[in-house]
């Protein structure tokens, strides 16, 4: 046993990779149980006892509303350097903040690296635009899986489904997509992403996250995307006759219940480093001027 600064002790293992290059990692178990540590405690650890950023509070509502549309484009522009577009399909929906039966969405035919909060048009739960710019319409077909999710779930303010083309492990998986959506089949999709599902993967589709911000379902998205492709890539060297190995149910379950909180904003605070770097390298061109 060892003990390191911040997290106390912990066990350390050696392993040696087929090039010769070592690399030596630790796993700490709580002497009580993974489950007894005070998410006060884990948090503290993770930032040194500093506070992360939390969501901020407003009291005006165009100021926040023109704040959310700002970090609704950050996203796009986040997913388009993360490669996760395909012509012009893909969509993020939000929730309007004073009337949470109208929504905020992307234009069809616009790139996402491209698009600015001028562009993003105002619909209806049936993606008829009713304000924003409506200078280019919706993705009216894309908006019916939006539309029956928001609807379903008053607790989301914000949906992303940037169509891709790899598939993993998820919280839901709907086997029966067939490729554009339909009413009736929108309906089924919320139905099978639950209550509290915060991700799913649609067979034949690609990924769709849900979160309670915008920052929180694009962080949930990029999170999902990064996960299929190790998923993909531990699938691989199996079948090339590596061992897999699994972390403990206790474990996964700890990492989930305290970095899951929505009442700690972890995964909003998550996604603020790609708004950092999208500033920087484009000068806050993804905000309103």
């Amino acid at each position: 046993m060892r003990r390191h600064p911040q997290i106390g002790s912990y066990s350390s293992s050696l392993i040696v990779l087929e090039n010769g290059t070592t690399y030596q990692f630790f796993w700490h178990k709580p002497k009580y149980g993974i489950n007894s540590i005070a998410k006060e405690e884990y948090y503290g650890a993770l930032s040194q006892g500093a506070p992360l950023p939390g969501v901020p509070k407003f009291t005006n509502v165009e100021v926040q509303r023109q704040y959310m549309l700002n970090h609704m484009t950050g996203a796009f522009r986040a997913f388009a350097r993360h490669g996760l577009i395909e012509g012009m399909a893909g969509h993020i929906s939000l929730r309007d903040l004073e009337f949470p039966n109208l929504f905020w969405t992307n234009p069809l035919g616009l790139h996402f690296a491209l698009i600015a909060p001028s562009d993003l048009i105002l619909v209806d739960e049936e993606g008829n635009a009713v304000g924003g710019n409506t200078s280019r319409p919706a993705n009216a077909a894309g908006f019916l899986i939006h539309g029956a999710l928001h609807k379903a779930r008053p607790d989301v303010n914000q949906r992303a489904i940037p169509l891709n083309l790899r598939q993993g492990l998820a919280q839901s998986v709907y086997e029966e997509f067939g490729g554009v959506a339909l009413k009736e089949e929108s309906v089924a999709l919320a139905k099978c992403l639950g209550k509290q599902g915060k991700g799913m993967i649609l067979r034949n589709h690609g990924l769709l996250t849900v979160g309670a911000t915008v920052d929180e379902a694009a962080y949930l998205f990029l999170l999902m995307e990064k996960s299929c492709q190790i998923q993909l890539a531990t699938d691989a060297a199996a079948a090339m006759g590596r061992k897999k190995a699994f972390i403990d149910d206790e474990a996964a379950r700890f990492a989930f219940e305290n970095t899951s909180d929505p009442d700690r904003d972890s995964l909003y605070a998550d996604f603020q480093v790609y708004l950092q770097y999208e500033s920087a390298v484009s000068h806050d061109g993804y905000k309103a001027q």
